[in-house]
């Protein structure tokens, strides 16, 4: 039995054989075309049940045809092939009615399954359209890894799902999540953002849910929290992984039952919001701690999407840059271009920082430097500046690491704690340490180690926060608390 008619339409005579081949051989009779308007013929006469199509073809746009093809047969799946991997594009494709969008080149056992799985599926499947014109570019890339970001954020606009994106710091997680609201169905509703890590644990609840006049010392009077705010819209959960305990509750609460109580309130509130959260920390590693509850993880990581780091689409790394020299142009900054030495030298480095970190680096080149060519010694000066304020991973010492026994002798780290609490304890009851102690040894070994973090960083506090693990308002707090004295950073 044939397993159905496919026509394939691009003006790439090479393309229309390779693609024309596999198809033949997975059991599919093929027609190919390199015009829009024989492919528009076809679909008019009803011949083919699914269509390949690129994009620019020399007669007609395929996103001008696709309207009419999805007017006329609603049914007829149509897979969208391009060159031009953006953002739009795929969005472009999922709001015009496409089946499935493939950036070129792509791997054609994946497409042969695409088509299969399209064959398969019940007729009669469309996707909802958008109707705004989309002309700005949020996201920008074209590596692999971007284009399976697109993918999936396409597939993801028209949905209420829960989103839980994961990824490094400075990789455009919040980028992502207006995306997601402001192409989705969603759009017209607000967007809400709140960071975990920017509140004080006390008052997380308050900010979230809300409060009554009198809930607590201050509350005098009604406070709307942030559910409230995002009420038919996107609630955009940042750093959820320094959400504490007693707010996780409540909002596993939410998850499930769709209503919440302010903090002093009695009746439950019905809530309308899409919620996405984002970390860049292993949530299965805090829960593993007891820090965070495994029950909301799973309600949180329904659709879980990983950004990745600069360094894993290094490709990205021009197209980034000339969109960011574009940014700083329109805010009246003049305009940058980046010799091919330039370019290259940017993709060696690691950015730690990610893409707020190329960010930076190429205002500071628009701003500081009065050429229009930018050239690699300039760009080299830069980063080499940039990686002087930052420790390498493998300096990092491990808790092993030798220290002074104090008499001398070189000893592990383990070993000299264990030697002061053997001294601190004595061999007898009488000889106790007063009460308290556990807090004294923590103040003892933290001030050293924040007071080195800082040394090594030259008073960063971002980068000493990332080279303990600490978020930044903690480490803020914690050198005050142990009046720790700051140096100041060389400008």
């Amino acid at each position: 039995m044939n397993p159905g008619n496919i026509i394939v339409a691009d003006d790439d005579a090479a393309i229309r054989t390779v693609l024309s081949q596999a198809l033949s051989r997975a059991g599919y009779d093929v027609r190919t075309t390199a015009t829009a308007a024989t492919l528009w013929s076809w679909v008019k006469a009803g011949d083919g049940d699914l269509v390949i199509t690129d994009v620019v073809m020399p007669d007609e746009n395929a996103f001008e045809l696709l309207p009419r093809i999805k007017k006329l047969r609603p049914e007829l799946p149509v897979i969208v092939m391009s060159a031009q991997n953006t953002f739009m594009t795929a969005i472009k494709a999922s709001e015009r009615g496409a089946y499935e969008y493939l950036p070129k080149p792509f791997d054609l056992r994946e497409l042969v399954s695409i088509v299969g799985r399209a064959m398969n599926e019940p007729k009669g499947r469309t996707r909802a359209s958008l109707t705004e014109d989309l002309e700005s570019m949020p996201l920008v890339g074209r590596s692999p890894a971007m284009q399976e970001i697109y993918r999936s954020l396409a597939r993801l606009m028209q949905t209420d799902l829960t989103v839980m994106i994961t990824g490094e710091s400075g990789t455009g997680k919040e980028l992502v999540a207006r995306a997601l609201h402001d192409y989705g169905k969603r759009k017209k509703g607000p967007f809400v953002a709140i960071n975990m890590a920017a509140i004080p644990r006390d008052l997380i609840e308050s900010e979230l849910f809300g409060h009554e006049k009198g809930a607590f010392t201050g509350a005098n009077q009604r406070s709307a929290g942030r559910f409230e705010q995002a009420e038919g819209g996107t609630l955009f959960l940042d750093e959820i992984g320094d959400m504490p305990m007693e707010a996780q509750t409540r909002l596993l609460r939410v998850l499930q039952q769709g209503e919440y109580t302010t903090v002093g309130g009695r009746m439950p509130i019905k809530t309308n919001v899409r919620i996405i959260a984002a970390t860049n920390k292993d949530l299965r590693i805090l829960i593993g701690q007891g820090l965070f509850r495994e029950d909301l993880f799973f309600r949180l990581n329904v659709v879980p999407l990983r950004l990745p780091p600069l360094r894993e689409r290094i490709e990205d790394v021009g197209d980034l840059a000339q969109h960011f020299f574009t940014q700083a142009m329109n805010e009246g900054l003049p305009g940058k271009h980046l010799e091919a030495g330039a370019l290259e030298r940017m993709k060696r480095y690691r950015w730690p920082g990610n893409i707020r970190e190329l960010e930076n680096l190429v205002r500071r080149l628009a701003a500081l430097y009065p050429q229009e060519l930018i050239s690699e010694q300039l760009v080299d000066m830069e980063l080499s500046a940039e990686s002087a304020f930052s420790l390498p991973q493998q300096s990092i010492r491990p808790i092993t690491a030798s220290v002074s026994g104090g008499d001398g002798e070189v000893v592990p780290l383990s070993t000299a704690v264990e030697r002061h609490l053997a001294k601190l304890f004595g061999s007898h009851e009488d000889a106790l340490p007063p009460p308290g102690l556990y807090h004294r040894i923590l103040r003892e070994l933290e001030q050293p180690l924040i007071s080195a973090a800082l040394g090594a960083t030259r008073g960063n506090q971002i980068k000493a926060a990332e080279l303990l693990g600490l978020n930044r308002n903690t480490l803020r707090k914690k050198i005050r608390d142990l009046d720790i004295r700051l140096m100041r950073s060389p400008r």
